[in-house]
């Protein structure tokens, strides 16, 4: 069964959501431009609570040393997601400076930019495939745009390295979105928001049940999330 990661989490009502609705990974950012960034000390109290019941993810946008040992001091993360333009070395380096897995994202258009995950096998344990952000885009950010990308640009990367889904993705689409491409894990921030930063408990729990449709489970609470 695929896994599901709700990302940009700030809130305990969010998170506790993401967490009763059966979220297998919760992500924290650590980049102020984003609305949904956290201090380390906020992250880590909220980490806490998800500790032990889902992998807990920093989204770091090419950090410094310093803020990767705070994080790590502060949030104790299971994971490292790295969603800037960080090169191999940089992302081995990041990996072995931490000592957590690196997640490493990259922007989507075509299939050559998928393509460019296979630089960073050895150097990256999992990749993160989001929708590259248009030029023309006022206030981009390097992921959560809310935008999909043609998830066939996929097909020569699958089977080769493991990767999350992301981009554009919300309660009506994530269904689709798994049969195209058979992802390990796919990943929400912005369709699951009434406004840029504000997770919606209701779409959180749609999102889960939708992307676990095949569990009885996850169709009774889809049923009871669009009842309330």
């Amino acid at each position: 069964m695929v896994k599901v990661k709700i990302c940009g989490l700030k809130s305990a009502a969010a998170l506790a959501a993401a967490l009763d609705g059966g979220a297998d990974y919760v992500g924290f950012v650590f980049y102020p431009p984003s609305p949904r960034s956290l201090s380390p000390q906020a992250a880590g109290r909220l980490a806490q609570v998800a500790r032990g019941r889902a992998q807990i993810v920093a989204l770091l946008v090419d950090p410094d040393d310093a803020l990767i040992d705070e994080v790590v001091r502060e949030v104790d993360p299971d994971l490292i997601q790295l969603h800037g333009g960080e090169s191999p070395g940089r992302a081995a380096a990041i990996r072995k400076r931490s000592g957590r897995p690196v997640m490493k994202a990259i922007s989507v258009e075509s299939r050559a930019d998928a393509d460019i995950a296979l630089d960073y096998r050895g150097a990256a344990d999992l990749f993160l495939f989001d929708a590259k952000a248009p030029r023309e885009m006022a206030g981009a950010l390097p992921g959560g745009n809310g935008i999909a990308f043609d998830w066939h640009a996929l097909d020569g990367v699958r089977g080769k390295v493991r990767f999350m889904l992301s981009g554009g993705l919300d309660p009506d689409n994530v269904a689709a979105a798994i049969r195209l491409t058979a992802p390990e894990v796919v990943d929400v921030s912005s369709g699951v928001e009434t406004r840029p930063g504000e997770k919606d408990p209701r779409l959180i729990r749609l999102f889960l049940a939708a992307a676990k449709a095949e569990c009885p489970e996850a169709t009774a609470t889809r049923i009871e999330a669009r009842s309330e």
